[in-house]
Formats: structure tokens, sequence, C-alpha cells
């Protein structure tokens, strides 16, 4: 009978993953859309289509866009919240200031009132040469004793209030920096999808690939050196003298052209680079109108206007949540600060979801 020897020879080692397949669930769990996935089997899923593709990198770009809306938002309000928070300890330490000098002066009328205690009053008014005298200053003693006593109270009150006040201050100001800081978060998570998505784009051919925003002006043609005319010049259609409203819609428009080719930066203002709401805010602004920062809050800025009655100067927002806003300029077109990697251009108003208008005053 021939004995049957189990082999125990170390099986070979052989790698779950490739390296490519590693690299394609790397992109995967970063939350990009991977040019490959791995089934079951370890076979390749088929490649994204370049439609498919243009659609992820949207969605990522408007989880973008309203991000930095919320932070927007957290931070003005962090901002007032500090604003007030210095203002009232500012307030707390000339109310304690107040309140010492009040100790020093009430301290001061006890030292006078206990040497004058060591004879009794009795006494004292046998010994005046002016009882009337005695009694007058005696009543006068009373009343401004009970002023002061009534100073130090009041004073004190005020400075109980103060630090109440503070303390809430200070824990609404803890508050809205955890917000911040959570907000932040959060945008670098969608600044990593956004990183991965143009690492997804450059996979497409390139004439598959899309324009930077798809609209026009991107290509930074307008230098800081061009003046806001000579670049409505560039744009009959949408020029801005002589269209606008008012004098300082005018201006706003003006203020926008000249903005052209600037750099979409996350909640920057100016004058280097703009967020969409930055922009408006910047372009109004410089007409002398203050509007709010967020498009939340300037969406309630100015007189509501139908989208057929648009006028340049406008105020135009987009999507449910209207996280996104432009300044009309005429013509069915708006400049606005689209998305990061695409600077400050113009586009066709109907290119997004129209979610309504205002005008500001």
């Amino acid at each position: 009978m021939t004995a049957t020897v189990a082999s125990h020879r170390k099986p070979k080692h052989r790698p779950l993953l490739s390296g490519t397949a590693r690299t394609a669930a790397g992109l995967a769990l970063a939350g990009a859309a991977s040019v490959t996935t791995l089934d079951g089997t370890g076979h390749a899923a088929p490649r994204r289509t370049p439609d498919e593709v243009k659609a992820q990198v949207t969605r990522y770009y408007r989880q973008a866009e309203v991000a930095t809306e919320r932070y927007n938002g957290v931070k003005e309000r962090t901002d007032r919240a500090r604003a007030v928070l210095d203002g009232l300890q500012d307030e707390a330490a000339r109310r304690t200031e107040r309140l010492n000098a009040a100790r020093d002066a009430l301290g001061s009328y006890a030292t006078a009132q206990y040497r004058a205690g060591g004879i009794p009053p009795s006494v004292r008014l046998l010994l005046s040469s002016s009882p009337r005298h005695f009694l007058d200053q005696a009543s006068m003693a009373e009343r401004t004793g009970a002023r002061e006593a009534s100073e130090v109270a009041r004073v004190r009150e005020e400075v109980r209030q103060v630090r109440q006040v503070r303390t809430t201050a200070e824990a609404k100001l803890r508050e809205l920096e955890a917000q911040r800081n959570a907000l932040a978060r959060h945008r670098r998570t969608v600044e990593a999808k956004l990183t991965a998505a143009r690492e997804l784009l450059r996979t497409l051919p390139p004439a598959a690939r899309p324009a930077d925003d798809g609209h026009e002006d991107t290509s930074g043609a307008h230098p800081a050196g061009r003046s806001a005319a000579s670049t409505a010049a560039a744009h009959p259609a949408a020029a801005p003298a002589g269209h606008a409203p008012t004098g300082r819609a005018a201006q706003a428009v003006a203020f926008a052209y000249g903005a052209l080719g600037k750099p979409y930066v996350w909640g920057a203002t100016g004058p280097s680079g703009y967020d969409c709401s930055g922009l408006t805010q910047a372009a109004w602004r410089a007409a002398g109108v203050a509007l709010p920062r967020t498009t939340y809050t300037q969406i309630n800025s100015g007189r509501r206007v139908s989208r057929s009655r648009l006028a340049p100067g406008d105020l135009v927002f987009f999507y449910s949540g209207v996280s996104h806003v432009g300044l009309y300029i005429g013509g069915g077109k708006m400049i606005h600060a689209p998305h990061p990697g695409a600077p400050v251009s113009i586009a066709p108003v109907a290119s997004m979801p129209f979610a309504g208008a205002v005008r500001p005053a």
C-alpha cells in the first residue's frame, strides 16, 4: 500500500490588491469617484463615462459652495459676538472703576464719621457753638450716606449684570467657534473631494474634459490694469453704462466688470479674490451700499424682482437652497464667482436653476 504524504510546504504569498487596485480603492475611500472599483472577484468595474465624471464633479462643486456659505455665515456671527464681548469687557472695566471710586468715597465718609463718633451726639450738641448748624450737618451727612450707599448698590448691580452678560457672550463665542471649526473641517473634506475629482478629470481624453467653468472669460483675460470701461466695451450687449436703474447699480456693475478674471477664493471678499457672495457684497460696497455676507441673508437685502423685470445691478440667486448668487448685467447674463478653480466670469442666468432676485436699495 502506498502511503499518501500531505504536503506541508508554505504557500506562496500573494498580495490581496495590486498597486493600481489599491490606488483606486484609496480614491473611493476618500470620497472621490474613482476610475475603477473592485468587485468581489477582483475584476475592474466599467470606466465611468465623461458625462458621469462631469456630473460627479458638479456635485462636488455644489457641496463646496454650500459649505462655504455656511462657513461665511458662522464666521460673520462669530465676529459680531467677539465685538460685543470686547465692548462688554470695556464696559465692565469702566463700571468697576466707578464702583471702586464709590467705595473709596464711602470709605472716607465712614472714617470721618468714626472719628467724629468718639463723642456722643448729645454731648456734641451741647458743646456745639451753634446747635442749629450741628443739626443741619447731621441731617446732610445722613442724606449723603444714604445716597452713597444707594450709588454703591446700583453700581454693584450693574457690574453683576455685566458679568452675567459677559459670561453668556463668552459661552456663545465658544459655541460659535466650535461651529466654525466644524465647518472648516467639513470644508477640508470637500476640498479633498474636489482634488480627487480633478484627478479623475485628468483621466479623460483632452477633448472630453470640460473647461474650467463652461462660461465666458475663464482665461484670465481681464488683468487688473484693464479698466471697467474697457472691459464693458468688450461686452456691448451687457455694458453697465446707461442701463442700470440707478447710479449706484451702475457702480456695482462697473466694479463687477473690473473683477473679471480674478480667482475664486474660499471666504474671500476681495480685492485679490472672491467667493460668490463676497463678490456681490464687494460690488455693492463699492457703490456705498452695505450688503450682508451670505447668499442666505443677501436675498432679503432688497426689493424682490421677478425674472422678467431684471435690471443691471440686481442680485440673482440660484438653487433651491439659495447657495449661489451673481450680479445681473443685462442681456440675460450675470457676473459671478463660479467655484474653486474658475475665475470671476460672465455666464447666462439660465445656466443654473433660478431661485429669485432682489434689487438692493
